[in-house]
């Protein structure tokens, strides 16, 4: 009874005071709901914004790579640099035998065999800058590689540098990663990668190679430079059985997953 007006009003929502009340208490929280929409808008307007940026930065940086790398196109031809390079050290390859087994002559055999390795390098680098890239290389460049390794191998078990069994290791090697070649040809995919390890145990094996030839000769150091040569011939020899670990368990995996693409 003895309430004001305003309170008894707000009291009676049927009253037009009490409509009024609730109209701007209404019209306060509405204003509080706007600036609360208005504020997540701008967020997601700024997130937006930040993330067309992003992706305008990601475009530009693919962009960026794609046009600074430059694409080396394979062709068919035959007389390339590269290749001639490799042929050299294909004819070369018998001659290396002959120093080794016939005349003993291990000094002109460790220069020719840095010789090749040297050439070998060099017609990669020279493929690339050249743009001289050829089915024909990518073949030979490899298969010399392999032969140069297993002909080494064979003449230094042949002259006592290194056991037999090591030679056998590491050719069986290769023999074994060979069969595991048609698994992914008949599912219509491409060999399996070279991985880093198996780099590694390469350079390793092309490093111990030479210092166990220039071990046999007779100059000052001689004993230091064998002793090495082993080192590196054993971790090479263990990091090449392991790389065919990975490589058959890949194989045997492609064989499970993929099915055989008919001709």
């Amino acid at each position: 009874m003895g309430g004001t007006p305003g309170s008894t009003t707000s009291n009676n929502p049927s009253s037009p005071g009490g409509n009024n009340t609730h109209t701007g208490a209404s019209g306060s929280l509405s204003g509080h709901e706007q600036n609360v929409a208005s504020a997540v808008e701008s967020w997601h307007h700024g997130a937006a914004t930040a993330g067309s940026s992003m992706r305008s930065a990601e475009q530009y940086e693919v962009c960026a790579v794609t046009s600074g790398e430059q694409e080396l196109v394979v062709t068919d031809r035959v007389l390339t640099v590269p290749n001639i390079l490799s042929m050299a050290r294909l004819l070369l390859l018998p001659v290396f035998a002959y120093l080794l087994l016939v005349t003993h002559s291990d000094g002109w055999a460790l220069a020719l065999l840095m010789l090749t390795g040297f050439t070998d390098w060099l017609d990669g680098k020279l493929a690339r800058i050249l743009d001289q890239s050829s089915k024909l290389g990518a073949v030979l460049d490899p298969l010399v590689d392999r032969l140069y390794v297993v002909t080494t191998l064979v003449t230094f078990v042949a002259r006592d540098f290194i056991p037999w069994w090591v030679a056998a290791i590491l050719i069986g090697r290769d023999l074994i990663l060979a069969l595991t070649l048609p698994i992914y040809r008949r599912r219509g995919l491409p060999p399996p990668e070279v991985i880093y390890l198996g780099k590694a145990a390469t350079f390793l094996l092309m490093f111990a190679l030479p210092l166990i030839l220039a071990g046999h000769g007779d100059w000052p150091i001689a004993g230091f430079t064998h002793a090495f040569g082993f080192a590196f011939l054993i971790w090479g020899t263990v990091l090449y059985v392991w790389t065919a670990v990975i490589y058959v368990l890949k194989a045997a995996r492609i064989a499970r997953t993929y099915e055989v693409v008919p001709r």
